[in-house]
């Protein structure tokens, strides 16, 4: 099962970097709002991830995150920027001999509340709270736990570079009292280089920390993205590598793989 995924996740991002028009170097500023995650533009990105080593029977885990993006306009000073992350997932073998389950994950909804002219030094930033939604249609494939807490981001991008974090922290509140609780800390600093015909390199880590069971997960993600127009339709295909530097002891480990498409609906 490994080995096929690693075949169609490759194949996957030959096929998308193949696609498509190319994109022309006006489009350099469109492809650098991306790499913005309060910029005011809608968005919609599908983004798939293939991981494995999980467990003692070396499961595996393949998500597609639905992670729509949308601005909203408080007034002249503000903007309302809501972030979406809908997982539906597939794995085998996760906890052990545990089978395999297909459904959706926990949703994350996150508000940020962000001014829409950059802040001293060009710094762009937004705050606002998140929202541990439990819509998992499976026990192995979410908390069922309500949660909630705060979350911001801050970045600054200078010339063809864009460099930053965001983070928040969950708390449960509310849920399946036989679940265990949750208290974790997301840690997401970011840096990514735009070239003037739309094409983007980018390395960050989405580091969790579980104050529950005091263990990282620590997965450092390499991508490539180049924006390009089916048609009128911008859309941005990525592909790239990730590397588990660190992970609970029923995580995953080694190499994973990630591909994206990103629908683009920029203001005309």
């Amino acid at each position: 099962m490994r080995s096929l995924a690693r075949v169609l996740w490759s194949a996957l991002a030959v096929s998308a970097f193949a696609s498509g028009s190319p994109a022309s170097a006006q489009d350099a500023d469109l492809a650098k709002k991306l790499s913005n995650p309060i910029a005011s533009l809608i968005s919609v990105p599908f983004q798939f991830n293939y991981d494995s080593g999980f467990g003692p029977n070396d499961g595996d885990k393949v998500t597609l995150n639905i992670q729509p993006v949308i601005p909203i306009s408080l007034n002249e000073d503000w903007n309302l920027i809501s972030r979406t992350i809908v997982p539906v997932v597939w794995q085998e073998d996760i906890a052990g001999p545990s089978g395999d389950q297909f459904g959706l994950g926990d949703t994350v909804q996150s508000l940020f509340f962000s001014p829409k002219a950059p802040g001293p030094g060009g710094i762009i930033w937004g705050v606002g709270p998140v929202f541990l939604l439990p819509t998992g249609t499976d026990p192995l494939l979410g908390g069922e736990k309500w949660g909630a807490g705060p979350t911001g981001v801050a970045l600054k991008q200078s010339g063809p570079w864009t460099y930053g974090m965001l983070a928040n922290h969950i708390w449960s509140f509310a849920g399946d009292d036989n679940r265990n609780d949750i208290s974790a800390t997301f840690l997401q600093p970011f840096i990514s280089y735009t070239t003037p015909d739309a094409w983007t390199f980018a390395l960050n880590t989405e580091s969790t920390y579980d104050w529950e069971n005091e263990s990282w997960s620590v997965p450092v993600n390499f991508t490539v993205s180049k924006l390009v127009k089916f048609g009128e339709q911008p859309v941005s295909l990525q592909a790239g590598v990730r590397y588990w530097a660190e992970s609970p002891d029923s995580g995953p480990e080694g190499f994973g793989f990630r591909t994206a498409i990103t629908f683009l609906f920029p203001k005309k």
